[in-house]
């Protein structure tokens, strides 16, 4: 069911849109096999979450984050193990960590050359987590969309979807409902709240943690997780 899922998530293609787990950015990906590593990723995520509790779900994927790892608001610096607070364990347990993007990319900072990509949203969220008695494998983090869109001066941008995208993408987070049944689904930001309202998908709301929203969105989740 799961590589069903996945065939189709590679099916994708349009303009403006990268597909993490099917296209190959010969600019910033570090070889053809980039989007090989970032699908068994992803694969090996969903396989590791058959029994999750909570889907938490944004807008769309980023450049900083699941663009390189091929996994929602994680960033490839916490799969090489190079982030200060959080164990690549917590994502995909012992697992065979490959790096997707190009060390020596002249469109890569030499801290990103040196670790890869870093997203604060994956940083937030993942510490968020760590601080209650929850397993990880109890969360699937997803976006509505669940590709990148970027905008027309390149790849490494993040643009908000459209509703057309929107459209298109809550076909694919009702087929990961169909796949893992029975989570409670939280949306984080209001506008995600309001899409998934809109295509009648009853969820919880916490606060998005970008743009100084981090405590606000900690305290949220603290709150969901007491009364659940």
């Amino acid at each position: 069911m799961i590589e069903k899922f996945l065939k189709e998530l590679q099916k994708y293609n349009a303009p403006l849109v990268f597909n993490p787990w099917a296209d190959y950015d010969e600019q910033n990906d570090i070889s053809p096999l980039a989007p090989v590593i970032r699908a068994a990723n992803l694969k090996r995520y969903l396989e590791l979450r058959g029994n999750a509790r909570y889907l938490f779900i944004a807008e769309g994927l980023g450049y900083q984050g699941g663009h390189f790892s091929g996994i929602a608001m994680t960033s490839e610096r916490i799969l090489l193990g190079k982030h200060a607070s959080v164990n690549p364990k917590c994502v995909l347990g012992d697992w065979q960590y490959r790096r997707t993007s190009k060390p020596d990319s002249i469109y890569l900072n030499k801290k990103q050359q040196d670790e890869g990509f870093n997203e604060p949203t994956a940083t937030v969220m993942w510490n968020t987590l760590a601080r209650h008695n929850l397993s990880t494998m109890e969360v699937i983090l997803w976006n509505i969309f669940p590709f990148h869109p970027y905008k027309k001066t390149g790849l490494l941008t993040n643009r908000t979807p459209g509703k057309e995208e929107l459209d298109i993408g809550i076909n694919y987070a009702k087929m990961l409902l169909e796949l893992i049944p029975n989570m409670k689904i939280i949306a984080i930001g209001q506008k995600a709240a309001n899409t998934l309202s809109a295509y009648g998908v009853e969820c919880a709301a916490v606060p998005h943690p970008s743009m100084g929203g981090a405590t606000r969105f900690k305290e949220a989740v603290a709150r969901l997780f007491t009364e659940s």
